[in-house]
């Protein structure tokens, strides 16, 4: 029997006597039948019930215990002190009120002890309450209680979110998750793949091709993947040369003078570009403007050669209406990365501005190896009202500025035990301390706290589910099964044989028209 001991604030302690299997995690309900009123709480701590004598009891029953042939509970009381001995705590939080069957934030009032009841709120009715799997949706696991638990795409369209947790846990598994489903319904989603464990997801684990083998496109930068300087524009080039290369303001307007130069007299290539800095009069500018030039030159992503020179609106037709881009930046230097990714993010705005589609869904794997601090806040503000709608991903929570968290809509918590990154993830304002210091703690792997319009502000632990694709990224280990090396070496030669040149898109770039459902439905029904 559980009984309401204690009420302050948002913060409830329930007494359970005798003790019920009730665990961090789980929610409660207190019904108090006198106002048709209720409360959902969520147990965020358990412990036992501080009773008065009870140490002495525990220190008379040990110092006894090795006694034999003496009966001390000669009015057959033990079992009663048993059970209070085993009596529990739960410290809950309340998450909201029930008023006549509907949910309501108005959490102002207190039940009655003595008229209310406190029972199990099973996961298929909190689900059911919280209205958390309404279509269309994904269904991104079970619950702690084994219920099928799906997230509305609704929570996750326009939003901002966060998939953070220490190594192993499964942060890329749930994001891969993620992406498949955005892509199964419909949306264009890009991809800043740090570790190359996302260029596989168009097959199975037996490197079998899937229904959206097609969808999912690896773009190579400086292999399948060159730009000339007219398509890059001067706008997006001065960005990359003052954030990523440190492009001092008196060079910026010297690149600016030979820009208008060229294209005036309609000579704009990188050989030309080369010759006018070779002949600018300041030693210091010529010398900053060249370091710059040379560094841009060498990542391989700019090319004079209009026949080997592509546009990213290429690639982004194939994905505007289902599909991933997924932009490989494995092994590549951290300068090459940034500018990568400036690049990408420059045309994405650009393209976003000028309609070209409606939205993206961009996911950031360990944003912070080619993102500085200072550009985080455009990526939330500015990109997120042009239709960038982003998630990181990351196993350090400190690297992502506080501004974020505080803005984040939904946030997806793996196993963390080190106190300083739980701190840093307290910092949103969808769920309180007490609740992550706890809970993430505990959690297993492949277990996360849902936090967020995800979960409709009701803090869930979901089982992620498993995916029957090749996800890649998993730790490399040396003592492993001879039968998985031999299989991953056969998986690395088949995708050597398919060269990223001849990922190259052809003029007649195949896409998902808008009226065609059907596949878009085959795909749901196979993911």
């Amino acid at each position: 029997m559980m009984q309401i001991y204690k009420i302050d604030g948002s913060d409830v302690e329930i007494i359970s006597c005798p003790p019920e299997d009730v665990r961090k995690g789980d929610y409660l309900i207190i019904e108090d039948v006198s106002t048709d009123k209720g409360l959902i709480i969520q147990v965020v701590n358990t412990g036992y019930a501080n009773v008065p004598g009870i140490l002495e009891d525990i220190l008379r029953e040990s110092s006894a215990s090795g006694i034999e042939g003496k009966d001390f509970d000669v009015l057959n009381m033990r079992p009663f002190v048993d059970m209070i001995k085993d009596a529990k705590v739960f410290s809950c939080k309340i998450r909201r009120a029930l008023v006549k069957g509907e949910l309501s934030y108005d959490i102002s009032w207190t039940p009655f002890r003595s008229s209310s009841r406190v029972g199990r709120l099973a996961d298929e009715e909190l689900l059911k309450i919280a209205a958390i799997d309404q279509t269309p949706s994904i269904h991104i696991g079970t619950s702690k209680g084994g219920a099928a638990t799906a997230i509305n795409l609704s929570s996750i369209d326009g939003k901002l979110n966060i998939i953070t947790g220490k190594k192993g846990s499964g942060k890329s598994h749930l994001s891969k998750l993620l992406v498949l489903n955005l892509v199964a319904h419909g949306g264009p989603c890009v991809v800043f793949d740090i570790n190359g464990e996302y260029t596989s997801l168009g097959y199975t684990e037996d490197d079998v091709k899937t229904s959206i083998n097609d969808a999912i496109i690896n773009i190579y930068p400086g292999v399948n993947f060159k730009i000339t300087l007219q398509y890059a524009g001067l706008g997006v080039l001065l960005n990359i040369a003052s954030s990523v290369l440190d492009l001092p303001a008196t060079s910026a307007w010297e690149v600016r003078r030979i820009w208008n130069t060229l294209q005036e007299n309609k000579n704009l290539s990188l050989k030309s570009f080369g010759e006018a800095v070779d002949r600018i009069s300041n030693n210091y500018v010529r010398d900053a403007v060249l370091r710059r030039f040379e560094s841009l030159v060498s990542t391989g992503l700019f090319t004079d050669n209009n026949s080997e020179a592509v546009t990213l609106e290429d690639y982004l037709t194939k994905v505007k209406n289902g599909g991933a881009l997924i932009i490989n930046l494995k092994g590549l230097p951290s300068s090459f990365r940034q500018v990568i990714v400036e690049f990408m993010l420059s045309k994405l705005c650009s393209m976003l501005d000028q309609w070209f589609m409606r939205a993206v869904f961009l996911f950031a794997e360990e944003a912070h190896l080619y993102l500085k601090e200072t550009y985080w806040e455009d990526i939330v503000t500015r990109m997120r009202h042009l239709g960038i709608f982003t998630t990181f991903i990351t196993n350090q929570p400190d690297s992502i500025n506080e501004s974020i968290y505080r803005q984040a809509d939904n946030i997806f918590l793996f196993n963390f035990t080190n106190e300083n990154d739980l701190a840093t993830v307290s910092k949103a304002t969808m769920v309180d301390v007490e609740t992550i210091n706890t809970i993430a703690k505990e959690l297993p792997p492949q277990y996360c706290l849902a936090l967020g319009r995800a979960v409709n502000d009701f803090p869930l632990i979901i089982k992620v589910r498993s995916l029957q694709i090749k996800t890649l990224g998993q730790t490399r280990l040396f003592f492993s099964n001879l039968s998985i090396q031999d299989k991953n070496e056969r998986s690395q030669s088949r995708r050597e044989s398919h060269s990223p040149d001849s990922l190259v898109p052809s003029k007649n770039l195949p896409s998902i028209q808008d009226g065609n459902r059907n596949k878009i439905k085959d795909r749901q029904l196979r993911i």
